[in-house]
């Protein structure tokens, strides 16, 4: 599953099928054809793990993103295939300078509250979000400077520096009605945006919504009566997988999603599928002075130093799919069809000869020691993931044949931002950055370090990355931003900063229902079946 990086909605400028961007699937066909479709009804789903805060200027997990996703709206949407169209915005126009960005805005939107949308609100939006002052996911997303300022249905949003991707980057936020954005404790239990599905009431593990009536702006003209909508919205926390399995086969949940074991059981009955890619094989490492991953030898000899092929086939459940690119999710800004960089190969007699450059000299007990202190590596990983656990054992096994000493720590939700941003008590693990854009990833690679309240928790200071992004920052359109992204996403990989060994498709399994995944399940996009 998609864990241990969880990258606000916002951020992810913040699902692939087999193509770039959503996947669907079917072994045998539960779904319906297009326009045997049911008005009404109630569409449930199960999300896990449990969820803590819905505040959408401040939840960070993606099952608490999911739920926001029901009842707050973008300016600009992007669908499956990455393609953006006009949502809460009819059209957009990036300014000469790329300093600046001007939406012409929809008439008639309002909020869950019966407030109207205007581009004041939209800006007052974005100017919460640039205000230091106040609690937000965005803080180090939006660029320097970010002014915005509305009159009538014009929003006007400059920055300081020039930045190609600025409108993608402002049309992915999530709009809150005014009294949300003066009182963001009112929407834990209650939502006022402009969506589809107003939140009505909140329950300890059930979140439920109602279909408005007068809802007539969503993308590719959907409306409060557009046909297959459901009526209402039942979003369940369910952590077990074989409980929403079965909740599925019995046909009281439309959705959920499944990995493991458990997905034998729902193909062999024949159910559609929407997916995103999970990076779920991808390593990171803790390269602070204090850390024997802080020196590059010895990241290239843990990368060289396992079998990288049975791990790909254990780490995916036997589903490994090919990661060409260290983007995953909408809107695929700067995404590759084909690999920029060289992925090593497994070779253990040259990772034997870096620890040995290295200074980790194999002793006569066969355990490979520097100064006095043996070489054990802290690898981390999800807890709830089987195959987490199984392909971690897998590499302590063949680490163990060159000298290294792993020890295996499961972690849970907490413990995950604990080790990463607060103890950095950990050498590399199972730990993946899933995002839509080289933007986002800059600010674990180049960003401040969470000591200084950034997300490079990893530690990364590249000179070499750090040279491409700045020119990429400065260059005067897209294409060229992305060329230089695509030498900063090189240098990370073959710097050994991260190994992109396999992603998985990451399934939302299909019953009573249609839909259509992004970064997340689309509310505009179901349609319930007969």
């Amino acid at each position: 599953m998609k864990r241990s990086i969880a990258v606000p909605v916002g951020a992810g400028l913040v699902v692939l099928a087999m193509t770039l961007a959503s996947c669907s699937g079917s072994a045998g066909g539960q779904g319906s054809p297009e326009g045997d479709y049911v008005s009404g009804g109630t569409f449930t789903q199960a999300i896990f793990p449990e969820v803590g805060s819905i505040i959408p200027m401040t939840a960070t997990q993606p099952q608490e993103i999911q739920i926001n996703t029901y009842a707050y709206e973008t300016l600009i949407y992007t669908d499956a295939e990455g393609e953006q169209s006009p949502w809460l915005a009819d059209s957009w126009e990036l300014g000469d300078d790329g300093k600046s960005v001007t939406f012409e805005l929809k008439d008639g939107v309002t909020f869950h509250d019966g407030s109207e949308f205007t581009a004041e609100v939209a800006a007052a939006n974005l100017n919460y979000h640039a205000d230091p002052a106040n609690a937000t996911v965005l803080a180090d997303v939006l660029p320097a400077g970010l002014k915005a300022t509305g009159s009538g249905s014009t929003l006007e949003v400059t920055a300081d520096a020039s930045d190609p991707f600025l409108a993608s980057i402002v049309g992915s936020i999530m709009m809150v009605g005014e009294a949300g954005l003066e009182n963001p404790s009112s929407l834990e239990e209650a939502s006022n945006g402009t969506g589809l599905y107003e939140l009505t009431d909140v329950k300890a593990d059930r979140y439920l919504f109602e279909a408005r009536d007068d809802y007539t702006w969503g993308p590719n003209d959907v409306t409060s009566d557009t046909v297959g909508l459901p009526g209402s919205l039942e979003i369940s926390v369910v952590t077990d997988t074989s409980t929403r399995t079965n909740l599925l086969l019995s046909g009281e949940l439309n959705a959920a999603a499944v990995e493991g074991p458990d997905q034998d059981r729902i193909e062999a009955a024949g159910y559609e599928f929407a997916g995103i890619i999970n990076p779920i094989g991808q390593m990171l490492f803790n390269e602070r002075a204090d850390r024997p991953t802080h020196d590059p030898l010895v990241r290239e000899a843990l990368i060289l130093g396992f079998n990288h092929e049975d791990t790909a086939e254990v780490v995916s459940g036997g589903r490994p799919v090919e990661l060409t690119s260290w983007i995953t999710d909408a809107p695929f800004t700067c995404f590759s069809e084909e690999p920029v960089w060289d992925r090593p190969d497994s070779d253990t007699e040259r990772a034997a000869e870096l620890l040995d450059e290295a200074g980790w000299v194999e002793g006569a007990d066969g355990q490979r020691s520097k100064d006095g202190e043996p070489l054990t590596i802290n690898f981390i990983y999800d807890a709830t993931s089987t195959a987490h656990a199984s392909a971690a054992e897998l590499v302590a096994e063949d680490w163990d044949e060159l000298g290294i000493t792993t020890e295996l720590i499961a972690m849970d939700g907490a413990s995950w931002s604990e080790y990463l941003y607060e103890t950095f008590d950990y050498d590399t693990g199972w730990i993946q950055i899933g995002v839509g854009s080289p933007v986002t990833q800059d600010l674990f690679y180049g960003g401040a370090f969470p000591e200084e309240g950034g997300l490079n928790f990893m530690g990364v200071d590249d000179e070499e990355y750090n040279a491409f992004a700045d020119q990429a920052r400065a260059a005067a359109d897209a294409d060229e931003a992305c060329g230089y992204w695509q030498q900063a996403e090189k240098t990370v990989v073959e710097n050994f900063h991260t190994l992109l060994l396999t992603g998985t498709i990451r399934p939302t399994y299909m019953s009573g229902a249609t839909f259509e995944i992004t970064d997340y399940l689309q509310p505009v996009t179901i349609r319930m079946t007969e």
